[in-house]
């Protein structure tokens, strides 16, 4: 049970559920304390260690009773047959094809107890175990075998639903289906009328451990899918992502800036020496009938850093802006001050629209409102007269675009007083490295005046800049 203990917390981890190491052992002291008898009692307990929250709770539910799942297989075939609309065979007696027999005595039976009288390997085949649960649907014995063949084959390592025929392929010849299999075609040669009474046995098997798969594709492959999925968005360019696919891409980013919030929130630590900070320690000592038990320091605030992000709205790179803006606006609570500015042929501040509207309505408005034909050289003037002079040692100017100018003046000179007054300039280039400088590209004049430039076209990509972004502003 142990080993299933483990197997169910991988699975609640392909599930967006974070559980610790020192959970899972937690984990199974409970379920060690509490004992396997009592389903509910056993849910209850480990919903309480590693469920933190809610949503994760309510996955933690689905996905416990999916695992667990307590209900037999039901193998009397009672829906296939009305479904077909056909009286099914009469059941096999409880002892076909007994030595002794005599002709008459077949003749009595059913067709398939009869069959078996008459052929050696039919006979075989009934007196087998798989076929004896099967004729006397007993559910226990076919449910826990079905487990053990499912087991067998590593039934919980499927991935892609493709995979779904073949592990119950695997799980029906571990079962040794292919002992019946034979059967039925043994029939059909010979015309025999047990044909469909064994068809049915089959097809039922079949749909049994097909629900089986099912059921283990869903629970298993389910989470892992979705992180496979979320990989290959992550590493594909922006531009390229069709529009049914773009809340996925909204999910990730947040995903993504919640990551990075939790590895870079800002611990608070109590200062031990220092400036007395008298006012706190008397209030914090009035529950003790004002004696001071604890005193409290003041502490040395140091002036925030700001980020100024820069953004080509332009048709061309439009989308790769939208995602920096979504991904810059999603670590708010992490990130210090953003000053956020959109640009084509002119340049504007847009922060107020972030505060005005949600994230993605504000984004759709700087689109429209800014979008264009690219001029960098008067986008560059615009910054200049709106922020140039709040450029500090403290500043981290963050600039997204492809630096393709239309052949116009790329004022370089003023993105060299941004770099001699900023703490870093980051360009962010969603080409390609291989084409800066060609065409009517200024990227490679432009690399002269940053202290960082990359090319960033993918979640990926930006998800490792900003968490660098994170670790030099802390």
């Amino acid at each position: 049970m142990q080993s299933n203990l483990v197997s169910f917390i991988q699975v609640l981890r392909t599930h967006d559920v974070r559980v610790s190491p020192a959970e899972t052992l937690d984990a199974m002291t409970v379920a060690t304390t509490l004992g396997y008898a009592d389903r509910q009692l056993l849910r209850d307990g480990l919903a309480m260690t590693l469920a933190k929250t809610p949503e994760e709770e309510a996955v933690f539910l689905a996905c416990f009773d999916r695992y667990f799942y307590q209900r037999l297989s039901d193998f009397s075939g009672q829906d296939a047959r009305e479904d077909a609309g056909t009286q099914s065979p009469p059941e096999v007696e409880e002892h076909p094809g007994e030595p002794g027999r005599s002709d008459n005595d077949a003749a009595e039976l059913s067709p398939l107890a009869a069959a078996g009288s008459q052929s050696p390997s039919i006979q075989a085949l009934l007196d087998s175990p798989l076929m004896q649960s099967l004729v006397n649907n007993d559910r226990n014995e076919l449910t826990m075998a079905i487990g053990r063949a499912a087991e067998q084959v590593n039934l919980r390592q499927i991935q892609l639903f493709t995979q779904k025929g073949q592990f119950t392929r695997k799980i029906l010849d571990a079962m040794g289906e292919e002992q019946l299999r034979a059967a039925v075609i043994e029939l059909e040669r010979q015309q025999s009328p047990a044909l469909i009474e064994l068809q049915r046995y089959r097809d039922i098997l079949r749909e049994q451990v097909r629900d089986v798969v099912e059921r283990e594709y869903l629970l298993h492959a389910e989470g892992k899918t979705k992180q496979f999925m979320d990989d290959v968005l992550s590493k594909t360019r922006l531009n390229n992502i069709e529009y049914i696919y773009l809340h996925k891409v909204h999910e990730l980013v947040r995903k993504m800036a919640k990551k990075l919030a939790s590895r870079h929130s800002r611990k608070r630590r109590q200062l031990k020496r220092g400036q007395l900070n008298m006012a706190k320690t008397m209030r914090k000592g009035i529950p003790n009938d004002g004696v001071m038990f604890n005193t409290y320091w003041r502490q040395i605030r140091k002036e925030k850093p700001q980020i100024l992000a820069v953004c080509d709205v332009s048709g061309s790179v439009a989308a790769y802006a939208k995602f920096l803006l979504l991904f810059l606006y999603s670590l708010q609570d992490v990130l210090p001050k953003v000053r956020s500015f959109a640009f084509s042929s002119h340049l504007g501040e847009v922060s107020n629209y972030f505060d005005d509207y949600p994230v993605e309505k504000a984004i759709e408005l700087v689109n429209w409102k800014y979008g264009g034909a690219t001029d960098y050289g008067n986008s560059l003037q615009d910054f200049a007269k709106l922020a140039l002079d709040d450029i500090n040692s403290n500043t981290t100017v963050i600039v997204l675009g492809d630096a393709r100018n239309n052949n116009g003046d790329p004022r370089l000179d003023i993105m060299q007083s941004v770099y001699q007054r900023a703490r870093q300039v980051i360009w962010l280039n969603p080409e390609s490295r291989r084409v800066w400088g060609s065409g009517d590209s200024e990227m490679l004049r432009y690399q002269s005046a940053c202290h960082f430039s990359a090319e960033c076209n993918n979640l990926k990509q930006l998800e490792r800049i900003v968490d660098q972004l994170l670790k030099s502003t802390k």
